[in-house]
């Protein structure tokens, strides 16, 4: 009876394994708008090389380099002195061409009162009416010449063309410049200001078959927002809208020349600065929100596992975008009421029982956050105390 005894025991099976036990979450669901990262660089919208256009020895420099400078305020003076000898003289040959018209007109009504009298032949009067014309024409000359001597003579007096910010000086006073030639300084507008990229082929083409099918409208119409950070800054401080997109790709590098327009009323953004945009990238969608450690991936798929009502789990590929708030957006293969394993992932296989815990899941960074390393000022090399 005992040999019976311990065979039954021997026989006896053991007893199942435990069930696994994981932990998931319901996934949030959000409205989406994707973003487009791009790297460029400030750009003023008008950069203009102040030349002067009569030739001349500088008398005098009347701004200060580096600062705003007003459309219209003086920046150079040339030496006056030769311009206003010749405006003199222009005006002398104006008056001595007024005289001689006043003295066509006299001979020229004493010929037609003659001729009327048969007292001078028509050849005789027709010699008076042409050296009138002629008269009446060199006056016109005459004071085409004034007008451009008073022209050279105001062009002695260099101002700004336009509103910005002043480079250096780039000549002295008594040195000598040429007209068209010598560069006498810089300047760039700085509000607003462009921020110029270039954007990859693969862009274009995504943004124009959303123009097509309504989904986003084109940069090249439309307005599309544009958000900036720059070196020193985690989040994107500078906005901006879209306002060109070239005409054609570049062969050499497969990218397209765009540059959105950015409000810059202090002037703290300059020409040459280095920034980080993000420009709209779709329209707005529905999507869902899991962390990045639920999802797994191999060469072809990204899978989940799900825990479906019967406690077994079942994995489902997914189509993933970018990240918001700390989790990654999945825009197909989970709903609202999947039930997305995010731990113990590594003892699972489809089809098998867990025991779940619930979490909530929670947003983990705010939706501004950038991914982007921010850079810092170096170091002081010296210090000195007072």
């Amino acid at each position: 009876m005992a040999s019976l005894a311990l065979a039954s025991c021997a026989n006896k099976p053991p007893p199942p394994p435990p069930k696994p036990s994981v932990a998931a979450a319901y996934p949030l669901q959000r409205t989406i708008t994707d973003w487009d990262d791009y790297i460029g660089r400030f750009e003023a919208i008008q950069d203009v090389q102040v030349m002067p256009r009569v030739a001349g020895t500088i008398q005098r420099v009347d701004f200060r380099e580096g600062i705003e400078v007003k459309r219209g305020q003086v920046l150079f003076v040339i030496d006056q002195a030769p311009y206003r000898a010749a405006l003199a003289q222009a005006a002398a040959d104006e008056a001595k061409a007024s005289a001689a018209v006043a003295n066509g007109r006299t001979e020229l009504a004493r010929a037609r009162t003659l001729l009327a009298g048969q007292a001078i032949s028509q050849e005789e009067y027709e010699t008076k009416l042409a050296n009138y014309r002629s008269a009446v024409a060199g006056l016109a000359g005459a004071r085409a010449a004034v007008k451009s001597r008073q022209l050279d003579l105001d062009y002695t007096v260099v101002r700004a063309p336009i509103t910005g910010r002043a480079s250096d000086k780039r000549v002295a006073i008594g040195d000598f410049v040429a007209a068209g030639t010598t560069l006498l300084t810089r300047i760039v507008s700085t509000d607003p200001i462009w921020f110029s990229f270039d954007g990859a082929e693969s862009f274009y083409l995504k943004y124009s078959r959303q123009a097509q099918d309504g989904q986003r409208a084109s940069s090249r119409y439309a307005p599309n927002p544009v958000d900036i950070q720059l070196a020193d800054e985690q989040d994107y401080r500078w906005h901006g809208r879209m306002v060109f997109v070239d005409n054609a790709i570049d062969p050499q590098s497969g990218t397209i020349r765009a540059h959105a327009e950015v409000s810059n009323p202090n002037g703290f953004l300059v020409p040459g600065m280095f920034g980080r945009a993000r420009l709209l990238g779709s329209g707005s969608y529905d999507a869902m929100l899991i962390p990045d450690e639920a999802i797994q991936t191999d060469q072809t798929r990204r899978t989940v596992f799900v825990v479906g009502p019967d406690g077994k789990t079942a994995q489902r590929n997914v189509e993933t975008g970018p990240l918001v708030s700390g989790l990654r957006v999945v825009k197909t293969g989970v709903g609202t009421r999947d039930r997305v394993v995010i731990d113990g992932l590594t003892q699972l296989q489809p089809g098998i029982a867990v025991t779940v815990r619930l979490v909530k899941l929670t947003p983990r960074a705010a939706d501004t956050s950038s991914n982007a390393t921010t850079l810092s000022a170096p170091a002081p090399a010296e210090a000195t105390t007072r």
